[in-house]
This record gives structure tokens, sequence and C-alpha cells, in this order.
């Protein structure tokens, strides 16, 4: 349960809704306040500043049209201006990083302070009254609602500032990674002492059973966003069996293929279906939050559009490269779990997740594969690699690490012409061969 509200507090979070109406909400219960101490407290302060209290029913009436007027028109402005900058970033870097601005909490805030200010005036204006009706004029209702304009006014000149900042390239980059780094801590904390082998099936001893493996289909088309491994290994454990996924987060499954096997020779109803089935969270997108190799897919997506021959931004390529290393660098020296998971000794879910091997070719191949003949970006692949190595010990990352630099250095090799350019790579692989040739580099 409790993560299922954590995912659904993620989907409010990502919204362009929630967070403006519980502004608006909660201007609207400013306002309901502020009238209400109007009608039952006599306040002195408004006879003793009538200038700034003071105001008819018509001026009062007057400023909060004003005011409402041109909050609900800067609104959509606001919006216009928004999503301008969606269409922007999604032609000019990658569809794929549209959700990290529509979960911005500037923008969302922004938004909702204009149509809370717009709400709150409509609010106001219905109470007050003049002339025949019986005069009444909430002073302090009105002043907070002057008081509010200058707020949205700060506002506007905050989000024009914020928004022709957050469309540059280095800072879409920053966001995207800083997003993945937080997900690497997240899911993969750093461990005690030397790195442990852990990126092979292999490493424990288990004995597969031989009985047949019965598939428990999926009820939704889409892609894994998370999923709930301790409730898998806790139905596991319960009923004596064994658990294995067919799927892994990130990965689009289609309705009525197999999304997990379980070894039960009695079959399995629908209700445990259905069961196996609510530990995931299947949705039409990927998200960042279990998926950290979407992050990585985001910064080589933007490398790949830069890269491409209508654009030629070698740049951002380089930039993009600067923050996988980072990505790279925060997963060299953490544990990643193994395959099998047990229980008091027996295997009970064999878990489908990444890998620093699959990792690393998700950041690094497409870019090599899209650099050929660019001296910048092969050269600067070749220096992450020689930061990310000296962070692990591990002999199958390490391993992994050398395939990659000799791929990109063949690369360099075939497509860079002149001696000359090729000569930063060159010399950025000695130095990298000479580092992998040691029996054990540096740990942290």
């Amino acid at each position: 349960m409790i993560k299922k509200l954590h995912q659904w507090w993620q989907d409010m979070r990502s919204s362009f809704w929630f967070v403006p109406a519980v502004i608006v909400l909660g201007a609207v219960g400013l306002a309901a306040v502020l009238v209400t101490v109007d009608t039952t407290v006599d306040l002195d302060v408004v006879a003793r500043w009538p200038l700034l209290f003071g105001a008819g029913a018509a001026g009062a009436r007057g400023l909060l049209t004003a005011v409402a007027s041109s909050m609900i028109t800067v609104a959509g402005v606001v919006f216009s201006i928004t999503i301008v900058v969606l269409s922007l970033t999604s032609s000019q870097y990658t569809s794929r990083v549209l959700r990290n601005f529509m979960r911005d909490r500037n923008n969302q805030v922004v938004l909702g302070v204009f149509l809370g200010i717009f709400a709150y005036c409509l609010v106001v204006l219905r109470v007050i009254r003049g002339g025949d009706e019986g005069a009444f004029v909430p002073s302090l209702a009105v002043l907070g609602g002057l008081i509010l304009a200058f707020v949205g006014i700060a506002y506007l000149i905050f989000f024009i500032h914020y928004i022709s900042m957050s469309i540059q390239s280095s800072s879409i980059i920053a966001a995207s990674a800083q997003e993945t780094i937080a997900a690497v801590d997240h899911l993969f904390p750093l461990g005690m002492g030397d790195d442990v082998e852990d990126d092979a099936d292999g490493d424990l001893a288990v004995s597969l059973p031989e009985q047949a493996w019965s598939a428990v289909p999926a009820r939704k088309t889409g892609y894994i966003q998370s999923l709930d491994g301790d409730a898998l290994l806790a139905f596991a454990s319960e009923r004596g069996t064994i658990v294995r996924m067919e799927q892994g987060i990130g990965e689009f499954v289609v309705e009525g293929t197999a999304l997990i096997s379980v070894v039960d020779p009695t079959g399995l109803d629908e209700d445990t279906t259905d069961e196996l089935n609510s530990a995931y969270d299947i949705s039409p997108h990927r998200t960042v939050e279990q998926d950290v190799s979407f992050g990585i897919r985001q910064l080589v997506d933007i490398a790949l559009k830069a890269l491409s021959p209508g654009i030629n931004d070698t740049t951002t390529a380089t930039m993009c490269v600067d923050y996988l290393t980072a990505i790279l660098v925060r997963l060299a020296s953490r544990p990643i779990a193994t395959a099998h998971r047990l229980d008091q000794g027996e295997l009970r879910v064999i878990a489908r997740g990444p890998s620093f091997p699959s990792l690393l070719a998700e950041a690094f191949d497409q870019i090599r594969q899209n650099a050929e003949g660019n001296v910048a970006v092969l050269t600067r692949q070749l220096q992450a690699l020689e930061i990310i190595v000296g962070q692990t010990a591990n002999l199958r990352r390490r391993q992994a690490l050398r395939q990659q630099a000799e791929l990109i250095a063949t690369v360099a090799e075939q497509t860079i012409a002149l001696p000359h350019d090729r000569g930063d790579a060159q010399a950025v692989m000695l130095r990298l061969s000479q580092i992998l040739a040691t029996e054990r580099g540096i740990t942290t």
C-alpha cells in the first residue's frame, strides 16, 4: 500500500494540474478567512489608516476586477509560453524530457499563483455590497487582493527569467542527470568495503527447479514503471515456490503475454494472477524513479539529436557524455543486486534487472555509433572511460570498460582521417590501457 501511495504521489507531482489546483483552493480559503475576519472583528486599523484601507464599494470592485482580469490574462500567456517551450524542447532535444518540464515545481507554482489570485478576487468580489444592497466592503480582503497583485508581478518577472534559463541545453541536461543520479542513490545504496562480483547470474550457487513453469499473463499493455519486489518475495515465500520475472522495469509488456512465471504444478487461478499483477505498475510511459536506464536514455537521445546532420551540435553531445560520466562514476563503486533473491537460503525470486555492463552499453553504444569521425566526442568518451575505470576494482566491470574503450578506439582509427586528429584519442587509449593492465584499480 505504501508503494502504491508513493507511486500515486509521483503521478500527482508529475501532473500539471495538481499543484495549481492546491494553490487555487488555498487562495479561495484565504479569501474566505479574510472576509470572515472583516465581518466578525472590529478592526481599529481601518479607521486609523483610511487611505490604505478605506475604499467604497465601487472602488473596491474596480480594483479587484482589474486584478482578476489581468491575472487570468497573464495565466493564459504563461500557459502559452509553457506550451511553446515544450514544443521547442521536444523538437530540439527529445520528447522524453517533457515530463521533467511538466513536473517542474516552479512552472506549476507560477501557473497556480496567477490562477489563485484570480480565484481570490472572484470570491472577494462576490461579497462586496454597496448602495441599496446594504454597504459592506471587506477592507482587509481588498487590501489582500492588492498585495497579491504585486506578488503576481514578482512571479511574472521570475517566470520570464526562469523559463529563459531552463530551456538552455546545459540546464536540460543537468536536470536529467541530477534526477538519474538521485535514482541511482536510491536504488543502489553505497556498499561497504570492496566491490562485489555482482553482475552475473552465476554468482550464487543455486539449483534451478526442473518443474514446469506456469506463465502469469499481464493485465495491461505498457511500460513497467515500477514493481514491488518485496511483494513478489513474500508471495514466493508464503507459497514455497519460485517466481521468475519475465519482464523488467522499463520494458514493454503486451496484455496477455508472460509477465511472470511461477513454479506451480497445480496451475494459477485468477486471484493469484491479479495478486501478482498488482505488484507491477504499468503505464504508457517510462519514469526514472526505478528505471535508471531511462534517465541514461534521455541523455543519449539528446546527444543523438545533437549529432544528427540537421543540428550538428558537437558541444551539446560532449556535455551529454560528461553527465553520463557522472552517472556511471556514481554506479561504478556501488553493488548491483544479483538476479537471485533468497529467503532463508532458499531461492524464491529470479529477478530481471540492470547490470553495470548493460548500463554502460546504454550510455555509450549509440553515441559511439553516431559519432563516426567526430574527434571531440570520441575523445571525450575515452576520457570518460579513463575516469570511470579508476572508480572500480570489479573485474567484470573493468572488462566491460576495456571492451567499450576498444570499440571507441576502433571507430576513431577507422573514421578519423588525419593522424594528427587521431593523436588525442590514441594518447587517452594508451593511458587507459595502462590502467586496465594493472591488477587492481582505485576503490572508493
